[in-house]
């Protein structure tokens, strides 16, 4: 055989070996080998961090390599905001945001901020399943701006307050007390609807802040309130729930692109199967972290009248709630 017909005889030989697929969905395209990777503010171990790299592990066996994820957690890379920015140049291709932070840009998503808006978790879980999750998820990716591809929802449970001044059961409480909250505004009003004083800073910040006392507290759910040791330097623990926010999991629109339709449909595949799978683990997750809190003498308020906290913030929704009048409707009505 000569020279030129090996190198053809291995090249195919090449093509065919590379291939690998999920699930029916086929057989992906030989292409160049992809390191995909994938931020998150929480450690390894995190329910997030956890279904990611379980998804990573999934394309890597589905294409015999050629896909995989390299997982940098802890904030190596920067907060979130640094997530998305390198995101959109391509730097990074996956990344687990908040919700939050994606409002600014696609304003539809905001719903979804507003206070008490869903029942409880499962309610939220029962909508980002159904037809609203899914329109919402194609507006993100539509929306030239945010230079993401939207893969699916996460669980992040209930957001609750915290602070290191005295535990909080009314309204009274909160008075005075400078509170972290997310940079939107939406999240500050609601903050200052409350009582609090919303202070806008980044995730990575929370805690040399409130150690410094430059806040007094912040709000966040059971697992992120362990997970970044912020019993230390908060004592006071409030299940006050006036925001259940979903996470999402996005890909860089850039690297989207240099995918093959097959990968595209790989990746998808396996998002949604990682949505799945962190809403067990999230479960489990809650229930170790206030294992711990309690372990730790964190003073945790588990019953609170959450009706005066729901009047308090009617303003914010009549500043913000009214375009989401008819998604508000259908939310309620699943």
């Amino acid at each position: 055989m000569r020279r030129r017909d090996v190198v053809k005889a291995g090249l195919a030989t090449l093509a065919v070996g590379a291939t690998g697929g999920i699930g029916g969905l086929g057989q992906a395209l030989a292409q160049t080998k992809m390191v995909m990777k994938a931020s998150d503010v929480h450690p390894l171990g995190y329910p997030t961090v956890e279904a990611v790299m379980r998804m990573g592990k999934k394309l890597e066996a589905a294409t015999n390599g050629r896909l995989s994820v390299q997982m940098f957690p802890s904030m190596q890379l920067g907060g979130e905001k640094e997530a998305i920015e390198q995101a959109q140049v391509g730097a990074l291709q996956i990344a687990r945001i908040s919700v939050g932070a994606v409002g600014p840009v696609v304003d539809d998503v905001n719903v979804f901020n507003m206070p008490f808006v869903f029942r409880d978790s499962k309610h939220m879980e029962a909508v980002l399943d159904g037809a609203i999750g899914d329109e919402l998820l194609n507006k993100i990716t539509a929306n030239e701006k945010t230079g993401l591809v939207a893969l699916g929802w996460m669980n992040a449970g209930s957001r609750n307050i915290y602070n290191s001044k005295h535990p909080i059961k009314t309204m009274a409480d909160l008075k005075g007390l400078k509170i972290r909250m997310i940079g939107n505004p939406l999240f500050i009003d609601t903050m200052n609807a409350l009582g609090g004083n919303g202070i806008a800073m980044g995730f990575d910040q929370v805690y040399s802040a409130m150690q410094t006392g430059v806040v007094d507290g912040a709000e966040n759910n059971l697992p992120s309130f362990v997970a970044q040791n912020h019993y230390q330097v908060a004592k006071y623990f409030s299940m006050t729930e006036h925001l259940i926010i979903p996470e999402l999991l996005v890909f860089s629109k850039v690297s989207w692109d240099k995918l093959s339709k097959d990968d595209q449909a790989l990746v998808k595949k396996a998002g949604r199967e990682a949505q799945l799978e962190q809403r067990e683990l999230w479960y489990a997750a809650e229930k170790t972290a206030l294992d711990k809190m309690k372990e730790v003498g964190t003073e945790i308020v588990m019953e609170i009248d959450k009706k005066p906290f729901q009047e308090a913030v009617k303003p914010v929704w009549e500043k913000y709630g009214s375009k989401y009048a008819e998604m508000t409707m259908r939310i309620t009505a699943v």
